[in-house]
């Protein structure tokens, strides 16, 4: 900021007479109001945030909204519960998660000091008092229609996620105003925490990988935009409800998935770590463009607060290079076998019902299921997202709140 006010003054002070008819001097002149203006709505934002000592920001709630990489419990409190051994290494019991252990989304309720998320879905023992978790395993930025129930992906996609979202604000907002008692307000969130709260995404990896299945990749590549354009109108959709800090993940290397490669056979499509060089080649276009869509959105709200997160590079990494970090083959995995013994099913025998068994070291694999991560892999990409090293911009989820300034370069 200060390099900015003196470069304003010197371009003003030197050229006072001609400043005003100069191109050059008229776009500094308004890229130095911009930021007077940016910076004023930071200061006068509701928003709670230390801006002396501490650059730690204050988040009263998450409220996250995705698929079964951060669902805590929705999918399996709506249709089945997940069973064992999905749970058993951290939560001794089947905790609603895709995981022998915490997803990011854990990781990072822990980050910032709050508990874990409790599923919206889920009526039993639940407290939302620091937020409320509206993903669910399946789950799309597309509405379903047809073709993704055919291939069945949840009927809960993200506009569902957010309709339930307007109603749990709506309906916490009509408590507050009835003077509920203090018991019930204990497990509900503050009205002002709904603008101070931290959103989060994780979703889309469904989106690719159902047209995966359904279409060419040409076709895949050419459904992108439209995709990106509802993850669009739902951040705007959220600002119109008070949210203003966002932090939002790509999707991940889905040509890495084991459940994925074991069915593919065209080895010049494959990468050097044995990867389907093409749907990975997607993925990025898809995070390319999400990536764009964040920006334009800063552009859109200056007052708020929109961090893009590279997860596709933590897991690309930790995959190309998961025997140096300890874990074995990266395509192999832990629970279940893909073809006749999903990990997140009971399987029936002669009418006997049976758990999928788990591998002895979960702690050696990068994939728990064939789609999503172990607990040890999770954790090793919350170390590697979450300290800002891969985010834009380059901040920690701790500053998460922070206003980033962009201009467009001409």
């Amino acid at each position: 900021m200060e390099a900015a006010r003196s470069s304003v003054g010197n371009g003003i002070s030197g050229r006072w007479k001609t400043a005003w008819a100069s191109k050059n001097s008229v776009k500094t002149f308004t890229i130095a109001v911009l930021f007077g203006v940016t910076f004023s709505l930071f200061l006068l934002s509701g928003r709670q945030r230390d801006l002396g000592q501490s650059d730690t920001c204050y988040f009263p709630a998450v409220f996250n909204f995705g698929d079964s990489n951060s669902d805590t419990g929705g999918k399996s409190a709506a249709f089945r519960r997940i069973p064992l051994p999905n749970g058993n290494v951290f939560f001794r019991k089947p905790s609603g998660r895709y995981c022998n252990g915490k997803l990011i989304i854990d990781l990072i309720a822990e980050n910032l000091g709050l508990p874990y998320l409790s599923a919206y879905l889920d009526s039993i023992g639940t407290n939302f008092r620091h937020g409320a978790n509206f993903a669910t395993g399946g789950s799309t930025i597309q509405p379903l229609d047809a073709r993704m129930t055919k291939i069945g992906h949840s009927p809960i996609s993200l506009d569902i996620q957010l309709a339930q979202f307007e109603q749990f604000k709506e309906r916490v907002n009509e408590l507050y105003k009835e003077g509920v008692d203090s018991n019930i307000k204990s497990k509900l969130p503050r009205p002002e925490d709904f603008s101070q709260a931290l959103y989060t995404f994780d979703i889309g990896q469904n989106d690719l990988d159902g047209a995966f299945k359904s279409m060419t990749e040409k076709q895949v590549i050419e459904s992108i935009p439209g995709i990106i354009n509802q993850f669009a109108q739902a951040v705007k959709r959220l600002h119109q409800h008070g949210a203003r800090i966002f932090w939002i993940h790509s999707t991940g290397p889905l040509g890495c998935l084991p459940f994925h490669v074991l069915d593919y056979t065209p080895t010049e499509n494959v990468d050097q770590n044995g990867c389907i060089r093409s749907h990975n080649e997607v993925a990025q276009e898809f995070n390319r463009q999400l990536k764009e869509s964040v920006i334009q959105l800063r552009m859109q709200f200056p007052d708020a607060a929109l961090t893009y997160v590279d997860i596709y590079s933590a897991k690309y990494s930790l995959i190309s290079d998961g025997k140096h970090h300890g874990f074995a083959n990266p395509l192999g995995y832990c629970c279940g076998h893909y073809r006749d013994n999903l990990c997140w099913r009971k399987k029936t025998e002669n009418g006997t019902e049976t758990l999928s068994t788990s591998c002895s070291n979960p702690s050696a694999y990068i994939s728990w299921d064939g789609i999503h991560y172990t607990h040890a892999a999770n954790l090793w990409v919350a170390n590697k997202v979450l300290d800002g090293w891969l985010s834009d911009p380059p901040i920690s989820i701790t500053q998460a709140c922070r206003i980033s300034i962009h201009f467009e370069q001409q």
